[in-house]
């Protein structure tokens, strides 16, 4: 008997996603509105004490609010959502497809951002119309908002097989959010907070996320968008490592 050999990469992530994205096809109307009415109740609120402190609080209010939607939404689902994988016995079934684990995970994420994508829009432009802020999209936003969100996808899948339970993941992915939006510069402007929460800040993705997202939104560009990126990056790629090693899959 012949081995079937397996797909190409781009074809396994394709079918991937398509079973990743019709698997949450009866739950994107609570992905829109959870992603979607949190983050405007924190900009109104937030927005009318920091209009006083004039159009940079606001960009943090604005952009903060759009992580925070991005850490419930991207990062918790997909906590959830592996977690539930993994007690339900799905991983398992996974693993004994010709497929790779990173592919899985990167599939997930691109499905969780597709269905993001509208709350991020409503957000995004309800949010500026509220606070009076006028959007300045550089073209590069095509690609930070992406790199924004990976490595939430990853931490939120490595935390997802890290516990026994769907319960217990999601109580400390809550825990982290909560971590994660109060260090460092993300909802309040870094003059405005201790000055160890603002060093902190600097642990945490969703910091060097903020800090790219408010450059190619709102402007202006500067140096600090290759710094952003490159940790980034690397939050990529050690959160998808850290998974890769934790895991549970066939032997090679």
């Amino acid at each position: 008997m012949k081995t079937r050999l397996p797909l190409p990469v781009h074809l396994q992530f394709w079918d991937l996603f398509l079973i990743e994205l019709s698997n949450w096809r009866w739950g994107w109307r609570n992905l829109a509105l959870t992603g979607t009415v949190l983050p405007m109740f924190g900009i109104v609120l937030l927005g009318s004490f920091a209009r006083e402190l004039g159009a940079s609080a606001l960009s943090f209010v604005l952009v903060g609010n759009l992580v925070m939607a991005l850490l419930f939404e991207h990062m918790g689902k997909l906590i959830s959502h592996f977690a539930y994988l993994k007690m339900a016995g799905s991983l398992d079934y996974f693993a004994t497809l010709p497929i790779r684990k990173n592919v899985l995970i990167l599939a997930a994420s691109s499905a969780f951002f597709i269905l993001f994508l509208p709350s991020m829009f409503v957000v995004l432009a309800g949010g500026a119309w509220i606070l009076g802020l006028e959007l300045q999209i550089h073209p590069l936003a095509l690609l930070v908002v992406p790199l924004c969100a990976l490595p939430l996808a990853g931490i939120g899948a490595l935390m997802g097989v890290s516990f026994r339970t769907p319960e217990e993941a999601a109580a400390v992915g809550r825990l982290l959010t909560i971590l994660m939006l109060a260090i460092g510069p993300v909802l309040i402007p870094p003059d405005r907070l201790p000055g160890w929460l603002v060093w902190l800040g600097f642990l945490s993705p969703a910091t060097y996320a903020a800090s790219a997202l408010r450059q190619v939104l709102l402007g202006p560009l500067t140096s600090r968008l290759l710094l952003d990126s490159a940790v980034l990056a690397a939050c990529i790629i050690i959160s998808f490592w850290l998974v890769d090693r934790k895991m549970d899959w066939r032997e090679d």
